[in-house]
This record gives structure tokens, C-alpha cells and sequence, in this order.
């Protein structure tokens, strides 16, 4: 397998997380967003949509995050990162859309690039909408996750969901976002780090790791 990913892309690092929980080898292919390079061949040829991360599996070319997750948990079940019960699965894919859907898209690049050209707004003002749907995002998420979490979003093993928290808690740190609302999430998150799948995938470790 190959996945072509950028390094403080959340949406990739949810991949490396789930490629690291299942133990699964791949080659690492970088894609340098900042520098347009999702928009030049070949990887636009590649990839419909010209976002990150794309998972070569073969001949198969795989898009968008959650599905790619799931794809590997099907092809590759175990370790498993969906519970066994249909309520479960149901929870903890409601947990992840409540992230990669109602948080992640407002912030992503291509977004934050408009706010900036087209829309005209400064530094402190495209600042203020970053932290508003962050904070405001997971404070949702936290009262979610109040209901049914262990060690982990969804009990003492990590899994989907926590494969899509811990990038955006990178996200918040890294704009300096408000996190004292959502302890039940730090609380999580410090689990998830001490985890090796998520700590040695983390965007300081990547091969394409910038300052």
C-alpha cells in the first residue's frame, strides 16, 4: 500500500493512525499541500478531488478518510475499530462525523486560504473563526462522548473515533484554541498519546515534518 498524505494534514494523520493501529506496512508518499503540489500531476490525475490523503492498495485508489478507514477495517479486521454491536458502531461513527463533518471542513486549508483571498479577512479575524467552530465543535463532541467512553471514546480499546479526535486536538493546541471546556476529551487524548500507534504517527514524526 502507498498513502500519499502531508504531514500536519488531520485528515491524513487519521489514516496513519489506523494503518499503525492494525499494524499494517505502507510506503509513505508525500504530497506538499502548502505548496500546491495536490494540484499538479501526477497526483492530480490521481485524485479526483485533489485533497489528501489517497491510499493506493493495489490497483484501487482510495479517497476520504472515513472510508479509507473503514475500508481497512473490513479488508484488514483485526485489531477491529468499530465495536461489534450496531448501537456502537452507530455512536462512534456520530463521534467522528461530529468531527471530520462539522469541525474539520471550516478549518481546512483550501477554506482558510478563501477566507483570506476571497473574502478579504486579516490574520486576527480568520484566528477568530478558526477557534469559534473548533470550540464550539468539540464542546459537542465532549458532551457526546460523556455517554459510554472508557480509556478510549468508545471503551478501553482506541478506534475509529479516536483516530479522528486526536488530529483535531492537534489542531486546536496548534491555533490556541480554548480546551479547558472539553476535559473528558484532554482526558482521552493523553490515553490516545501514550498509545505508540498514535505517537509515532504524529505530524513531528512524519518523513515531510516541518517546523
Amino acid at each position: 500500500m502507498e498513502l500519499f498524505n502531508y504531514f500536519r494534514s488531520s485528515a491524513s494523520w487519521r489514516v496513519r493512525i489506523a494503518l499503525a493501529l492494525k499494524g499494517l506496512d505502507y510506503d509513505y508518499r508525500a504530497v506538499h499541500l502548502v505548496k500546491n503540489e495536490q494540484q499538479q500531476e501526477p497526483y492530480a490525475s490521481a485524485s479526483v478531488s485533489g485533497l489528501v490523503p489517497l491510499l493506493k492498495d493495489g490497483d484501487a485508489l482510495l479517497s476520504q478518510s472515513l472510508a479509507i478507514i473503514e475500508y481497512l477495517d473490513e479488508t484488514h479486521p483485526e485489531p477491529p475499530l468499530l465495536p461489534p454491536d450496531a448501537l456502537g458502531r452507530a455512536r462512534v461513527r456520530a463521534l467522528a462525523q461530529d468531527i471530520a463533518c462539522e469541525i474539520h471542513p471550516l478549518n481546512n486549508l483550501r477554506v482558510l486560504r478563501y477566507l483570506v483571498r476571497d473574502m478579504g479577512l486579516d490574520e486576527d479575524q480568520k484566528s477568530r473563526w478558526i477557534r469559534h467552530w473548533i470550540e464550539s465543535g468539540l464542546a459537542v463532541v465532549e458532551r457526546r462522548v460523556q455517554q459510554g467512553a472508557g480509556q478510549f471514546c468508545h471503551g478501553d480499546t482506541p478506534g475509529l473515533a479516536d483516530c479522528v479526535l486526536v488530529p483535531q486536538i492537534f489542531n486546536a493546541q496548534r491555533f490556541d484554541c480554548k480546551l479547558d471546556h472539553v476535559p473528558e476529551l484532554m482526558r482521552i487524548h493523553a490515553n490516545c498519546m501514550a498509545h505508540q500507534a498514535f505517537a509515532r504517527t504524529q505530524p513531528s514524526a512524519c518523513p515531510d515534518a516541518q517546523a
